[in-house]
């Protein structure tokens, strides 16, 4: 890991250096290209993306073009935090919303961090590529829609015809495991909002996705699914790091997302050379590639 942490801070260096040169004329996204041309992390984009390593690494230049706040952003935490996305094989592209990559600052240093970020869409997917859920869904409720909801028996009733206005009252959540073990579950619209004031510091802010209101039912259909599966669900290897990777995760267990070793990138099985040393980094061995299908069945009874 040290290794790895000295890696990963040279690079981050050498892209600083890059970017700030020219001249004085900085350029937002040549810190990332820079790192996305170090033979490293080609090698490691290789490893996790195979031949779709090439449209990985433009998928992440054309993120970083788009999106301002991601450019005042240390260009290693950006490439650290795709490779958590291209380690799940989900793309990273804001659009399609399986993960999003999203700046913090940095509370000790003041400087801007990128994290990793998934989104409903992307636990989603993380489920159905187990083959053990049956059926997993979520959904809003509109006023006049709910009948009845017994959080002890999880007894949900939707009435869809009653529907009297296009205002959201809460979130239902739903599985089934091809093994017929069913889990319901239904969080009202207040319940939803508290759980994001108590757990997301930028809440209040108005570049908060939670401020904005296409986003926000993206998010509270992502607190649902997160916190059902994660309590009741089967969590394959892939779903447990996309899990413990999330910045909303970090947050509810009091972590300081933008604090943790952002230089570190899991460049493993290889040795390294940068352009500007002659070193070689030797880094210790990943896990087998067999254990990343690997399920948790002892959560099926819960």
């Amino acid at each position: 890991m040290a290794q790895n942490k000295n890696l990963g801070a040279a690079l981050s260096a050498r892209a600083n250096n890059q970017q700030n040169g020219n001249g004085g004329q900085i350029s937002p996204i040549s810190g990332v290209k820079s790192l996305l041309n170090s033979p490293a992390i080609k090698k490691r984009l290789e490893e996790l993306s195979g031949k779709r390593a090439p449209q990985f690494a433009t998928s992440i230049i054309n993120l970083v073009s788009s999106d301002k706040n991601l450019q005042q952003c240390d260009p290693m935490s950006i490439i650290s935090s795709c490779m958590v996305a291209a380690s799940l094989d989900l793309p990273v592209d804001k659009n399609l919303g399986y993960m999003w990559v999203v700046p913090y600052k940095d509370n000790k240093t003041g400087k801007m961090i990128a994290q990793p970020q998934m989104g409903y869409k992307g636990y989603i997917q993380l489920a159905l590529r187990t083959a053990v859920y049956k059926a997993i869904n979520a959904i809003p409720v509109y006023e006049g829609e709910l009948v009845k909801w017994n959080p002890l028996t999880e007894e949900l009733e939707i009435d869809f015809e009653k529907r009297k206005s296009d205002a959201v009252i809460g979130y239902a959540g739903y599985f089934e495991l091809v093994n017929g073990f069913r889990k319901t579950v239904y969080w009202t619209r207040d319940q939803i909002i508290s759980h994001a004031k108590k757990y997301s510091k930028s809440f209040h802010k108005e570049s908060s996705p939670w401020q904005d209101p296409e986003k926000f039912e993206g998010m509270a259909l992502k607190t649902v699914i997160r916190n059902m599966l994660s309590k009741w669900g089967i969590l394959s290897v892939e779903m447990r790091m996309a899990y413990s990777e999330d910045v909303d995760t970090k947050l509810e267990y009091g972590e300081e997302p933008a604090t943790s070793d952002q230089n570190v990138i899991d460049i493993t099985n290889f040795a390294v050379e940068t352009a500007d040393e002659e070193e070689s980094v030797a880094t210790p061995s990943e896990p087998a590639a067999d254990e990343q299908g690997e399920l948790d069945f002892g959560q099926a009874g819960r």
